[in-house]
């Protein structure tokens, strides 16, 4: 019973030490953000790494989650009679839920093991600490770029993905189900509101604050050469998604409210 007690506490104690870890990495990114000089040049640098090159999966794989949406919805909805509002299930289910968890999941893999990577290999190389001898702050430098560029990207890359998925789940429904592609238009510009659009979007500025948080901090803290960096990167891929579903539930929540 003490073994299982000790290692009860030594794992909270961990959590503990780890949310004060990212609280205070984020109240200095905040307050370095928040200073002149913009690191602009930085943070469109970020913005193409991040948004531009992360198109190609997000493109992918919205089209054919909205395909197979549309193939499982298909047989349901022809025992009622009801295969022309397949648009609706589609569309409801890419915009409120699928669109933003797949596409922040899938950028978190991509982009929060590549900046913890980045900031992993600078940190055991001691590049951090050159940086700080040369004047300049590395959460101003490294961190900020990041999360600010993760931020306002992310929302965009959910806009297409959800308009892609959409897209795919149109194809499905022509091919399959002979639907007209004006009814299924029609039938989601009446089902779909700005709340639902504002919903799923809205929970991706939050998802990209996790990412570039947790990619930053892990990178931030990564010891024991080129295996630490590997550990580093793996446990971000994972604590990413963990903390994005979880995340995405208290979020749906808060949404339900208003």
């Amino acid at each position: 019973m003490k073994g299982l007690a000790y290692f009860i506490l030594r794992h909270i104690r961990s959590v503990f030490r780890y949310v004060g870890g990212v609280t205070y990495l984020v109240l200095q990114a905040v307050y370095y953000g928040v200073r002149p000089p913009y690191q602009l040049g930085l943070i469109v640098q970020e913005i193409d790494y991040i948004g531009i090159r992360s198109l190609t999966v997000v493109n992918v794989i919205a089209i054919f989650t909205g395909m197979v949406l549309a193939l499982q919805t298909a047989h349901v909805l022809t025992r009622f009679g009801a295969k022309g509002f397949i648009g609706v299930v589609v569309a409801l289910s890419l915009v409120r839920e699928i669109g933003p968890v797949f596409t922040a999941i899938m950028v978190g893999g991509r982009v929060g093991s590549g900046i913890t990577a980045e900031i992993g290999s600078m940190k055991v190389t001691e590049q951090i600490d050159a940086i700080r001898v040369m004047g300049a702050n590395p959460v101003k430098k490294l961190v900020v770029p990041k999360l600010v560029a993760t931020v306002l990207v992310l929302p965009l890359l959910t806009i297409v993905a959800d308009i892609l998925g959409i897209l795919g789940g149109l194809l499905i429904s022509i091919l399959e189900l002979r639907v007209n592609p004006y009814f299924y238009f029609s039938t989601i510009l009446e089902s779909i509101s700005f709340e639902d659009v504002a919903s799923g979007v809205g929970k991706t500025f939050f998802f990209g604050f996790i990412i570039a948080v947790i990619g930053c901090y892990q990178g931030m803290v990564t010891t024991g050469g080129t295996e630490g960096v590997g550990r580093s990167t793996t446990f971000t891929v994972v604590l990413v998604s963990i903390m994005i579903l979880v995340s995405d539930f208290f979020l749906t929540k808060l949404f339900m409210v208003f």
